[in-house]
Parts: C-alpha cells; structure tokens; sequence
C-alpha cells in the first residue's frame, strides 16, 4: 500500500483489487502480487516527472468497468489529477452501488471524481 499511494500510482489498481482477497487469498493472488514485485523490480527507475510552468492547471480524467467484480457484480471506479504533467491523485475503488448499465457506472465515477475534484 505504501508503494502505491506515495511513490508508484501505477500499480493502484492491481493492489486495490488483491486488497479484496486479503483475508483469504488464494494461489492465483499470490502469482499476481509475485508479478506485481516483479514489475516494481524492472521498473524501480521509473518515476513521475513534473513540467516548469506559469500556468498551473489541474486536470482531471475519469473512467469505470461494468460489473467488473465477478463476486458481487459490482463496477470499479478510476480517477486521476493531473498538474504539471504529473499525476497528484489517483484513486480508484469498487463502487458502493451495483449499477445497471455501463452509462450508470460512469455516470458514478465523475460523479466520485468532481466530489473529489472539489
């Protein structure tokens, strides 16, 4: 978590969905977290970069999948911040609501984004 949230917001993802299984995960966890090491390994030189700039200009993307929980049917939500070319935020987490389209699930995660934005 720590590498995650304060040095390689690239990994968000992965480590919030094997956050779900931590109380009893299997063999196919353990591949993927072993990957996820082996990932940070090869590209532990890897590393944000911020432009020089005058103008200082937040930018905000969102996205989500549909149902991409298998277990509950529910859709994950994804957010990023951008200033100075690099990114300052970006959460993403399984939405609180099962919805019934993918327009919906969207709708949820800029939904989620402009509450954060704000």
């Amino acid at each position: 978590m720590y590498a995650q949230v304060c040095t390689r917001p690239d990994i968000s993802y992965i480590v919030g969905v094997l956050g779900r299984y931590l109380s009893h995960p299997g063999m196919d966890h353990w591949k993927v977290a072993k990957r996820v090491m082996r990932y940070l390994k090869r590209t532990k030189y890897y590393m944000l970069t911020y432009k020089r700039s005058d103008k200082l200009e937040i930018t905000g993307y969102s996205d989500s999948d549909f149902a991409g929980c298998l277990d509950s049917l529910r859709s994950t939500s994804g957010y990023i911040f951008m200033l100075a070319g690099g990114a300052v935020s970006r959460p993403n987490a399984k939405q609180t609501l099962t919805t019934s389209s993918t327009m919906v699930a969207k709708f949820v995660a800029c939904y989620e984004a402009s509450n954060h934005g704000i």
